[in-house]
């Protein structure tokens, strides 16, 4: 039998009355490591070995602990162990689930026993209660992200920071959510006579010395709502019955009008180069997209994790040479790949019953301006070799200054330009019909340039 104990926080008299007996009574203990304030007291009661060796033989930690872990279990195997680790054997221990899997291949049985963590003197240090919603992390994960995870509302323990270089990458992560000077707190030896806390600003957090295995970052919830979940909520109260009248009343199609204007107002924003405006403009296009999500949920069709999950695992399948092994040789080879896996998801969904796209410009909504239609529509033909000028317009100035006499002509003549622009629309949509046909049952978007060129020269508008 595996037995599997918690050496507690550091301080000895934190180790559960059950758990020392067990370990002084036990004729010999295997323990994790020696670097632990607790260990000198039980080496006076019984045989101590350690793996501290280990840690030297393998390059990373991931090795290290499925090599204790198997080391662990095969003596198990033959006798009963004892195996101690630092704080809770379930909180913030990989090689615990590691133990319990293996041996569970083999038969035998785990007794894991439950004791103090870090977090019970951490949670006392800072005068918290965790019930009021608390995010904890591990400082390796978080230095690995890009983004924080959770919500910026809540408290965030990050656990193990035990460097300086890792503290600069929980940094970087940490301050793509929270503002530069946001007030965090180093813990350093919970549950230990030499408890250290440190405040200081964000920015300073890799500034200074001291990091161990013992060191902890609790990072406070930002005051202001900050995170989406605090704006589904606020939604979803408009919508509930002691909620508003008008919002309760919403339909999809009722905002349809509000997200076409606060998708101007955003464009606006933007045209205007105003960063203010553009903060204030997006969060009113995300009213809107909370709304449409609010209602969807009401319904039953469609709830949040749905919304996220969906776009987030797109992003992801469309982005292989970021997220899987392809390689690149620049950003045409990169929209080339786009178009040819949006084309196998046109197949797969087809499969799945769902009405499948015709062609490239199918998804493009028809309610676009003319002039924002006809720029999608070339910007996605162009993904096949659709023949673009060789010489370019030198400025956005002397562009718009085109543009303006063209609809000055069709002024003079009586011509609707929008009109005019909407039926050159249709034509190319007509010739790319063409194209696909003289394919002859060849996937466009995995020709070679020079057979996309030829195609469309062969079809000339």
């Amino acid at each position: 039998m595996i037995t599997i104990i918690g050496l507690g926080p550091g301080d000895p008299e934190l180790i559960t009355r059950r758990s020392w007996e067990r370990l002084i009574s036990a004729p010999a203990v295997w323990v994790r490591t020696r670097r632990h304030p607790a260990v000198p007291a039980l080496a006076a009661h019984t045989v101590v070995h350690s793996y501290d060796p280990v840690y030297e033989q393998h390059e990373d930690f991931s090795a290290v602990y499925q090599a204790i872990a198997l080391d662990v279990v095969t003596r198990g195997a033959a006798e009963d162990v004892v195996y101690a680790v630092p704080g809770d054997p379930t909180v913030a221990e990989a090689t615990t689930p590691l133990i319990r899997r293996l041996a569970a291949a083999r038969g035998l049985a785990v007794v894991v026993e439950p004791g103090i963590s870090f977090l019970e003197p951490t949670f006392a240090a800072l005068d918290i209660d965790p019930i009021a919603g608390l995010q904890i992390v591990d400082a390796m994960a978080l230095a690995a992200a890009h983004h924080p995870p959770g919500s910026p509302n809540q408290g965030l323990i990050v656990a193990q920071l035990y460097s300086r270089l890792l503290a600069g990458d929980v940094k970087l992560t940490l301050m793509n959510a929270y503002p530069d000077d946001h007030p965090v707190t180093l813990i350093t030896g919970a549950g230990t006579p030499g408890l250290r806390l440190r405040t200081m600003p964000l920015y300073e957090l890799d500034r200074g010395e001291g990091f161990d295995d013992h060191t902890s970052l609790w990072v406070p919830p930002l005051t202001r709502p900050a995170g989406y979940e605090a704006l589904q909520e606020v939604i979803a109260h408009l919508r509930s019955p002691e909620g508003c009248p008008w919002d309760r009343a919403q339909t999809h199609r009722s905002l349809r009008p509000y997200l076409l204007e606060e998708t101007y107002e955003v464009l606006q924003a933007l045209d205007e180069e105003d960063e203010t405006a553009l903060a204030e403009e997006l969060g009113d296009l995300l009213i809107q997209a909370a709304l449409h999500i609010q209602i969807a949920t009401e319904a039953g069709t469609f709830k949040l994790p749905d919304v996220i999950g969906h776009v987030v695992e797109k992003l992801i399948r469309r982005h292989p040479h970021v997220f899987g092994t392809v390689q690149v040789a620049d950003a045409g080879e990169v929209v080339r790949n786009w178009e040819a896996i949006k084309q196998e998801e046109r197949r797969a969904a087809a499969a799945r019953g769902r009405s499948p796209r015709q062609n490239l410009l199918d998804g493009i909504p028809a309610t676009l301006p003319a002039l924002a239609l006809a720029q999608s529509y070339i910007e996605r033909l162009a993904r096949i070799g659709y023949p673009l000028p060789t010489t370019g317009i030198p400025d956005e100035e002397t562009l718009g200054l085109r543009l303006l006499r063209l609809v000055e002509q069709a002024q003079v003549a009586g011509l609707d330009a929008e009109a005019a622009l909407r039926r050159a629309c249709a034509g190319l949509r007509r010739r790319l019909e063409a194209v696909a046909a003289a394919a002859q049952g060849d996937d466009l978007a995995t020709l070679d340039p020079a057979a996309q060129a030829a195609l469309w020269q062969r079809i000339e508008g």
